[in-house]
């Protein structure tokens, strides 16, 4: 082989290796959810995470598998009697391998793992905060006002 066939060998097996989408073995992502209301983790929580590529469900708190995307995902929870609460979780690119990407590929491999979501990664833990839900107060049982003492 030549000396420049080795070049274009090399420099072939370094563009490869700079791409997520053709290193990984997939562009799925384990997340893990949890749900708190009043400081206090709830659960028993059905929440439904869902972006461009799928919806996936999981009770909080627990762990679920998603599809990576370059797009944000929605996570939706609620509970009867406790509320319901919605979050965003942006995705990012990871500034290493991004750097990595366009240096090696010429912007080829960002390209794809922008296309395929291989080159990014949601948050690992997702929280989701519900409001607490106030109780309408029964006149009857309500508390009559102190009187002040000065």
């Amino acid at each position: 082989m030549s000396q420049i066939g080795k070049l274009a060998a090399l420099f072939a097996l370094a563009a490869l290796g700079g791409c997520a989408t053709l290193t990984e073995d997939s562009t799925d992502q384990i997340v893990e959810v949890h749900v708190v209301q009043n400081n206090r983790e709830l659960t028993g929580v059905g929440c439904v995470l869902y972006n461009e590529l799928g919806r996936w469900f999981v009770m909080a708190p627990g762990r679920v598998t998603v599809a990576r995307y370059a797009r944000p995902l929605v996570v939706d929870c609620a509970r009867d009697g406790i509320g319901r609460a919605v979050e965003v979780a942006q995705s990012r690119y990871d500034a290493h391998d991004l750097i990595g990407t366009v240096l090696t590929t010429g912007g080829i491999g960002y390209v794809m793992d922008t296309y395929s979501g291989a080159g990014f990664a949601y948050p690992p833990v997702l929280t989701v905060v519900i409001p607490k839900v106030e109780q309408p107060r029964d006149p009857a049982t309500a508390e009559a006002p102190a009187n002040s003492v000065f």
